[in-house]
């Protein structure tokens, strides 16, 4: 297969908590850029990698989106033309796969594509420990050079050592030869945490795939793990625990062009 707009990502994520206490870890991360129409020749040409079912790797319908499993294309493409975005260009995911059949990722990102190249809008999928989801759909703007910076009130409980009142900015440089990913989570009192991601393109192939395999074993259990074991290092720190709010009444919060993002 040559000219794939798939491909891997190999980098790493670092979080950081300013107050009130400092906090800080960092590890290493591997995620998959695929376009979604590439997928099922993605799933045929692979030894390792399989489409709704199971490989070393794979993506399943339903670990994205409203969870039924239905096709991701179409379930973005809805929330686009609700939106009223353009919904005739290439869409790609941006997330980690299952590895031996687990995955959870904190954050999925899908970038929406006109049909002449040019990036029209950012669809961010955050999902929490409490089996939860919420997308943020935010359009690009035509002012956006490098890199893509928006902004949204936050609407979606994600740590319990969070309040609800704070606003996100993203800066996000969108996947080439590389892709970065910056967020910055503020309350009335200023910066509160941020996360970044910053990691460069493989070409998708098997032999990248065994690869990061046995260079980043089980990254996506290390995942998970790693929230629970950081969730208990900021208790023991004495980070006052929040109670769970009710999940959004809409799946989907659409960030609209008037509000100057």
């Amino acid at each position: 297969m040559t000219a794939l707009a798939s491909a891997l990502y190999v980098g790493a994520v670092t979080h950081a908590r300013l107050r009130p206490r400092r906090h800080r870890l960092r590890y290493r991360l591997y995620s998959l850029l695929i376009d979604l129409d590439e997928l099922p020749a993605l799933a045929r040409a692979s030894r390792l990698f399989a489409h709704n079912g199971f490989n070393l790797f794979s993506i399943h319908d339903r670990d994205f989106g409203d969870g039924s499993g239905g096709p991701l294309r179409q379930q973005v493409e809805g929330h686009l033309h609700a939106a009223g975005l353009p919904t005739d260009g290439p869409i790609r995911l941006f997330a980690m796969p299952r590895v031996l059949g687990y995955v959870f990722n904190p954050i999925s990102i899908f970038f929406c594509y006109r049909e002449d190249g040019a990036l029209s809008a950012i669809l961010y999928e955050v999902h929490n420990t409490f089996g939860e989801r919420h997308c943020y759909l935010i359009p690009v703007s035509a002012d956006d050079a490098a890199t893509v910076r928006q902004d949204c009130d936050k609407e979606f409980h994600v740590s319990p050592f969070m309040d609800m009142r704070m606003k996100y900015q993203f800066r996000v440089k969108p996947p080439s030869d590389g892709i970065r990913i910056g967020i910055v989570g503020s309350d009335d009192d200023g910066v509160l945490i941020t996360a970044n991601q910053v990691a460069s393109r493989v070409e998708f192939s098997d032999g990248a795939l065994a690869r990061v395999f046995v260079t980043h074993p089980l990254v996506t259990l290390k995942v998970i793990v790693s929230i629970h074991w950081e969730a208990l290092r900021l208790w023991m720190k004495g980070i006052r625990v929040r109670t769970k709010p009710p999940a959004p009444r809409h799946f989907v919060t659409n960030i609209q062009r008037d509000n100057g993002l």
